[in-house]
């Protein structure tokens, strides 16, 4: 009899059974929530007179709608303090623990998550949020979710959905020099395209996945969503027990490392599909468009319209058009206006520490606006004891508190008209920073460190270290 994925196993731990409708009931281990699509949810439940049983397993931060220059009450913006008034009284109602910005605790939500070990090998977890799929670095399987589906957790601790298929993605060898986790996913969604993912989780496995740290599996899974897959995760291994040991919220170690050993996929494990990719073949990537597919190795030229699959023809039109660019360009020499570090995506101390290590001693050129933004208030804490504000603010950077800030622009952080952002974010849509003319360039944190020191795209590689 063939072994199962983790993926299986996971979801035949936590069904409920299956409704008329063909869905499964799935039970939700860990609830996320936030101020932008908790609202509605508990309106729902109010006014169906509804409680919250099971409020031990939701936890709730402040991350999207926060300012970045400084927590003082109230707001600036009405809307915004009107929403996290409106979180703070939700959790106080229902009894939902609330890291605020006033606990030492508050940050992005699937930064908090992980650094409390809230999120541990095996569970179900689900946010209102589409990168929840970052939770799946541990051996997870995590759904972002709508609204509707916030207020049937809360009130149900289940949640209806369609069983997923399970695409593996291999990827043997070791990364190169200057090649980061961003870079493999980067490389993925382009081959594999933003819509291949739909109806899939995608196990990733391979040498070059089980050799990244636990923060870069996170920035790998984060993204699986920008393939069009509703789950991204990694299997559970001494890495992920060694960075979880000692989290506050992990009350027995062994039991859950022996849960993650359990749940983990067999060695015959059957999938849907499967992928390979040689870790060899990866390069610091860049986007070049409108969506996260459109992206380029650092020293390839933009693509020739003519040579895409139809599908992409019109997409890729729009976004030459909209960013400025011809085909046959490179993308090293291109001026940026703005650097953005930070998000759920890159905003960890690893992240800061790798920007860190290529701006020390330099300066932002003339012109480049530059944020670093912490993913949490912890990863700011851990970041300032090692100086490393320090080492961004001689550069010219600014230092900012915790929040999504530039990732999505539902705060202060924006861009103006259209101003070129390197952005170490998830999503190049346009407008997604702020600016309906705004243009965006994935890429990793050391990638847009070197821009903002160079004021231009730069090839990672050929950058002298301090």
């Amino acid at each position: 009899m063939s072994g199962k994925s983790l993926f299986e196993k996971v979801w035949l731990r936590h069904k409920v059974r299956t409704l008329p409708s063909g869905q499964d009931q799935l039970f939700i281990g860990l609830h996320l929530i936030h101020e932008v699509t908790s609202p509605q949810a508990f309106a729902m439940l109010q006014a169906s007179g509804q409680t919250v049983p099971f409020s031990k397993n939701t936890f709730a931060t402040i991350d999207h709608i926060i300012p970045t220059d400084t927590i003082s009450r109230p707001y600036s913006d009405p809307l915004a303090e009107k929403m996290l008034k409106t979180l703070e009284d939700n959790t106080k109602r229902y009894g939902i623990t609330y890291f605020g910005p006033e606990s030492g605790k508050q940050g992005v939500v699937h930064v908090v998550g992980p650094e409390k070990g809230l999120t541990q090998p095996g569970m179900t977890i689900a946010c209102g949020d589409s990168h929840t799929a970052t939770h799946g670095a541990f051996g997870a399987i995590a759904f972002g979710v709508g609204t509707s589906q916030v207020r049937d957790i809360l009130a149900t601790q289940t949640m209806a959905i369609e069983k997923l298929k399970v695409r593996r993605i291999v990827v043997n060898g070791r990364k190169a020099i200057g090649v980061s986790a961003k870079d493999i996913i980067l490389t993925i969604i382009r081959l594999l395209g933003i819509t291949s993912g739909l109806g899939y989780a995608y196990e990733y496995a391979g040498e070059a996945i089980t050799e990244l740290s636990m923060e870069e599996r996170m920035t790998l899974c984060n993204m699986s969503i920008e393939g069009g897959a509703r789950v991204g995760y990694v299997n559970p291994d001494d890495t992920t027990y060694k960075w979880l040991e000692d989290r506050p919220f992990v009350k027995d170690y062994d039991s859950m490392k022996a849960f993650g050993e359990e749940m983990k996929s067999d060695v015959d494990a059957v999938f849907d599909d499967e992928v390979v990719f040689s870790a060899s073949e990866f390069k610091p990537m860049i986007t070049w468009g409108i969506n996260p597919g459109q992206a380029v190795a650092i020293d390839e030229s933009l693509p020739q319209i003519s040579l895409l699959p139809a599908s992409e023809k019109e997409n890729a039109r729009r976004a030459y058009e909209h960013m400025g660019f011809s085909p046959g360009e490179k993308m090293v020499g291109k001026k940026i206006d703005v650097v953005f570090i930070g998000s759920c995506t890159n905003g960890r101390l690893s992240d800061l520490r790798e920007a860190a290590s290529v701006v020390r001693g330099r300066r932002i050129a003339a012109g480049v606006r530059a944020l670093v933004v912490p993913g949490s208030q912890e990863v700011a804490a851990a970041a300032e004891s090692e100086d490393l504000d320090v080492i961004f603010t001689e550069a010219g950077f600014e230092w900012r508190q915790a929040g999504c800030s530039m990732c999505l622009a539902m705060n202060p952080d924006r861009l103006e008209g259209r101003q070129l952002s390197a952005s170490t974010s998830n999503r190049n849509f346009i407008g997604r920073q702020g600016s309906p003319t705004g243009r965006t360039l994935l890429m990793s944190p050391a990638m847009a460190a070197a821009a903002a020191i160079a004021g231009e795209v730069v090839d990672i590689r050929e950058t002298e270290p301090v």
